[in-house]
């Protein structure tokens, strides 16, 4: 599957509702007096900072709800929650808690003066891959712009955007003010999808969304009976490397554990990559999308597991051999 085919009807589109641009300043405000971080990266399990450019965060959401997270996040870390910083600004909780869908990051992120961002794409924030980019102006100006897709655009306060940015896209800031946006990123759902313009309606209603789908709780016993190991393609999860699950490609073994407090996958570097059901011994991993599950058949004769990667309603799939854990 090509990981960089955009299909969105445009590169961006306007959302409901309108917000309160003074409220969110408003908000921005109790958190002036603090040096915002560095905004960072987070990669196959690893965090790294940015230190090159005037590009500062301030995590309102963020893995484990650790307020010096200034990344997206990713598999392999700890669910979403909020951080401190949220407790100061109940308008900023109104407006995330109005958005229908499971939140990750939500960031304010501060461009600073003369700043110009490099060229690039993120593949993985675009509905294909079960993930929306959302924007929400705060103070910005004149010569603050995106580039998206060849297209510029100044978004204002008030105003609430989602950017397909799997697109090639720039920023900058040209103008001796700051410019910051809080940016959220969420799951895709049908009723995410409602905040849309009328003319985004049959792309939401076919086939290159990729909807997830209500975390569903596991037992004990389930827990229990998913634990085994099996060999599968050695970058089933390095989420930045889009690969195949079929053909030739190296190997490497795995296995399903119980933490005690729930089901993780353990790579062959012993890093934990939680897990969430789905339903049907089908799993996720925390953090990210269900672009790509794993589905445990260990009850049978010949025991499996079954490997997915998704985009939109594509669908690649393998069947490997499990060894149930004793």
């Amino acid at each position: 599957m090509d990981v960089n085919d955009s299909s969105t009807p445009a590169e961006a589109a306007r959302l409901l509702p309108v917000l309160d641009a003074d409220r969110l300043v408003a908000d921005l405000m109790t958190a002036r007096d603090h040096l915002w971080d560095e905004q960072s990266s987070y990669e196959n399990g690893r965090v790294s900072r940015w230190a090159e450019q005037d590009w500062r965060c301030l995590a309102v959401r963020s893995p484990g709800g650790d307020k010096t997270r200034t990344d997206a996040g990713g598999p392999g870390s700890a669910e979403f929650a909020d951080t401190e910083w949220l407790d100061h600004m109940p308008y900023v909780r109104e407006v995330l808690s109005s958005i229908p869908g499971p939140l990750y990051a939500a960031r304010f992120m501060d461009l600073g003066p003369g700043v110009v961002g490099y060229p690039h794409s993120d593949p993985k924030f675009a509905p294909d891959w079960g993930m929306a980019r959302l924007h929400i102006p705060v103070i910005t100006h004149e010569e603050a712009s995106l580039d998206l897709d060849g297209k510029i655009y100044r978004w204002q306060p008030g105003e609430f955007w989602f950017g397909d940015f799997s697109r090639k896209h720039q920023i900058q800031n040209l103008g001796p003010e700051h410019r910051v946006h809080l940016v959220v990123d969420v799951l895709v759902t049908p009723e995410l999808a409602q905040l849309f313009p009328a003319d985004w309606a049959d792309y939401f209603n076919g086939s290159d969304v990729l909807y997830n789908r209500p975390v569903v709780a596991t037992t004990d016993q389930e827990r229990e009976a998913a634990r085994c190991s099996f060999d599968a393609p050695a970058h089933l999860l390095e989420t930045e490397v889009f690969g195949s699950l079929t053909g030739s490609q190296p190997q490497a073994t795995f296995s399903i554990v119980d933490t005690g407090t729930g089901l993780a996958m353990r790579s062959p570097q012993d890093h934990l990559f939680p897990l969430v059901g789905l339903g049907g011994h089908e799993y996720r991993l925390v953090g990210w999308s269900e672009e790509r599950t794993v589905t445990t058949r260990l009850d049978g004769p010949r025991p499996e597991v079954e490997l997915t990667y998704r985009k939109g309603h594509r669908s690649t799939g393998l069947l490997v051999p499990a060894t149930p854990a004793a």
